[in-house]
């Protein structure tokens, strides 16, 4: 499960780094939650695009907007499977631009929360599906996060761990011709252990109302 992420790079880098166009400014997050707005990256043809959307898809078929918050995230092992994946898993991909995640682990009676990032210090890309719902004059762009198995890093925290989409993946995850779920499903795949780094964290960032950079901070560091 992946249930909360941060991004707090400028948008500048992150354009960059990710080659899409975005014209609007973007707040640095601590502690993005379900529920709340993403910063996605789509294809739309003739370049990549940044949008937000909200995190916790919504199927086109659903009656209520609240199923969302039970489709964060999507198992790469059936996402091709599951009535509320299989359509976007062929259409409506997107990378969702993080520059870490958390995870618990409980120790004891507690649980205690760990970041985990890149040792580069950099955003990465995950990889998700998105959709649009519209009812009663309501429309809502959504998205979900896709996990896989745990890397050697993941591994002594939590059993699944998002996407993470190597940079030379990433065109074809976009690439809106392909639509063949298995060819798709190669690519979600535990990502490189010794390109990652955990550690653990406050358990302020237990609460989704609390934001700032010392959720961020070692807890030795505190």
């Amino acid at each position: 499960m992946c249930g909360r992420f941060s991004l707090f790079e400028s948008i500048d880098e992150l354009k960059q780094r990710f080659n899409f166009e975005f014209y609007e400014d973007l707040d640095s997050r601590y502690n993005i939650a379900p529920g709340q707005d993403v910063l996605t990256v789509i294809d739309s043809g003739d370049r990549r695009e940044g949008t937000r959307m909200r995190w916790g898809l919504i199927p086109f078929w659903a009656d209520d907007e609240k199923i969302g918050y039970k489709m964060i995230n999507a198992r790469a092992e059936t996402v091709d499977e599951k009535a509320s994946f299989k359509n976007a898993l062929k259409q409506r991909r997107c990378l969702i631009l993080a520059d870490g995640f958390y995870e618990w682990k409980k120790e004891g009676k507690q649980k205690q929360p760990y970041r985990f990032g890149m040792t580069n210090k950099k955003p990465f890309a995950m990889a998700g599906l998105w959709e649009n719902w519209s009812k009663n004059g309501k429309s809502i762009t959504s998205c979900t996060i896709i996990t896989t198995t745990p890397n050697a890093v993941t591994e002594s925290v939590h059993d699944r761990m998002p996407v993470i989409l190597p940079e030379d993946k990433m065109d074809i995850w976009l690439d809106r011709s392909m639509d063949k779920p298995g060819e798709l499903k190669k690519l979600l795949v535990p990502f490189d252990a010794g390109l990652m780094e955990s550690y653990p964290v406050s358990t302020d960032i237990n609460s989704a109302k609390n934001e700032g950079q010392e959720l961020i901070l070692p807890i030795n560091s505190l």
